[in-house]
């Protein structure tokens, strides 16, 4: 096989996470030691659109040390976008954009780092350039907290956000237990369609610490029969903990938020979250008349460095550097995949899958991983996280807080090339 030359385009997309960093990391010092083959790094200033708008960064300027520390800092450092490519048969106008700005910079090898909407905005570029003929090997670095990515056994940012969330929960438990009156608390923890960051609330539970009712979005949500659920538990033991999803549904289809209003919606047609926890509450308020509390966890499930997982971090560096190595031996148009072995101790692998096997599908819990009255978790699910969630990432700390990455971001000058 001809060895490809060129130079290298990456980008963040979608939700921050803990560790997608790491994934940068593990892709800028992968590409930087590929002396001969790759020139130039190039990272984008919020991932397609950067590119779109020719803005981004040497990073070949950056120090080493830096790049090492990017490995433990939280949230997209180069910034992200939520950026829908149009079908290319409606409009190719970004298509022919992106074409240009590559062929100007000889770009010859994209790697682009998310979830399902990023991996679909790959896929599309992937086959543009296929199509024009313009040779450019690209591969998707996966990552999303939601851990609903197609083609790979669990995904980069998940396993630290579970993590969180079960530290969390177990925390919340106790507090929750100081006083001698009854109380009920609601916790609302991210996931549209599919239940994989709620049902980390169980691993709380398999610690003793856990809530008494979880809800997923793979089951119909019931209104009432949530409300007998709490009932019942309330009176045998007046402290209940509820974590729900933010995206469980009533069997109509209606969000808990749109039983009390409209959604506004993100430019890929997803309904905005969030609320669900303040409704809940207020609605067991009126019904149990005892103190409820709802928390929504938000942000901080997908920004929670300080509790990651070593096991995420050290997959989410090496999908970086993997997806390098496999587009320099010629592969293309795949996204890195993570599996484990069928029995014995838990490792990583790594598997290369189709893009077009990942675009805009969505890894629900199975079903027979929820309990049949489907309000809590089985065993299945705790013996798939427990892996995924061990060792605690090694922080650089300064005057007792943590130390992220400085990175320089050196904009690559327009007229230089």
């Amino acid at each position: 096989m001809e060895v490809l030359k060129g130079n290298v385009m990456f980008g963040q997309s979608g939700g921050p996470t803990a560790v997608i960093n790491a994934s940068a990391a593990g892709v800028f010092t992968e590409a930087l030691k590929q002396e001969g083959i790759i020139d130039k790094v190039y990272g984008a200033a919020h991932g397609i659109v950067g590119i779109l708008d020719e803005v981004f960064y040497d990073m070949s300027e950056e120090d080493e040390r830096e790049l090492e520390i990017l490995k433990t800092t939280p949230s997209s450092a180069l910034g992200s976008c939520r950026y829908k490519l149009e079908d290319i048969e409606e409009d190719d106008k970004d298509y022919r954009r992106i074409l240009e700005v590559f062929k100007k910079y000889n770009i010859r090898y994209f790697f682009y780092n998310g979830g399902n909407d990023s991996m679909d905005t790959c896929n599309k570029v992937s086959k543009f350039l296929q199509k024009e003929g313009y040779e450019c090997r690209v591969v998707g670095v996966p990552k999303t907290i939601d851990n609903d990515l197609a083609g790979t056994d669990h995904c980069p940012g998940y396993g630290s956000a579970a993590k969180y969330i079960a530290t969390t929960v177990m925390e919340v438990f106790l507090d929750a237990r100081v006083y001698d009156i009854g109380m009920v608390t609601v916790i609302e923890i991210m996931g549209r369609n599919a239940g994989w960051l709620a049902a980390a609330a169980a691993l709380a539970s398999y610690k003793g610490y856990g809530p008494e009712l979880i809800y997923l979005p793979e089951v119909p949500f019931d209104l009432d029969e949530m409300m007998e659920d709490v009932q019942r538990e309330f009176h045998r033991d007046r402290k209940v903990i509820v974590c729900v999803s933010e995206g469980v549904k009533t069997a109509d289809g209606k969000y808990i938020p749109e039983l009390v209003g409209e959604l506004s919606t993100d430019a890929f047609g997803h309904k905005q979250m969030g609320g669900s926890a303040t409704i809940l509450a207020e609605y067991i308020q009126e019904k149990l008349n005892c103190k409820v509390r709802g928390i929504e966890l938000s942000l901080m499930q997908r920004s929670a460095a300080h509790v990651a997982s070593a096991v995420d971090v050290e997959e989410a560096f090496l999908s970086g550097q993997e997806a390098v190595r496999a587009a320099i031996s010629g592969k293309s148009d795949i996204m890195i995949g993570l599996e484990r072995p069928a029995d014995g101790p838990y490792e990583t692998k790594i598997k290369y899958v189709p893009l077009e096997e990942v675009a805009n599908e969505e890894k629900c819990v199975p079903r027979e991983w929820i309990n049949k009255a489907g309000n809590h978790i089985n065993q299945e699910f705790i013996d798939y996280a427990l892996p995924l969630i061990q060792g605690n990432s090694e922080y650089v700390w300064e005057d007792g807080l943590p130390r992220f990455a400085d990175l320089k971001k050196v904009r690559v000058n327009r007229e230089d090339n």
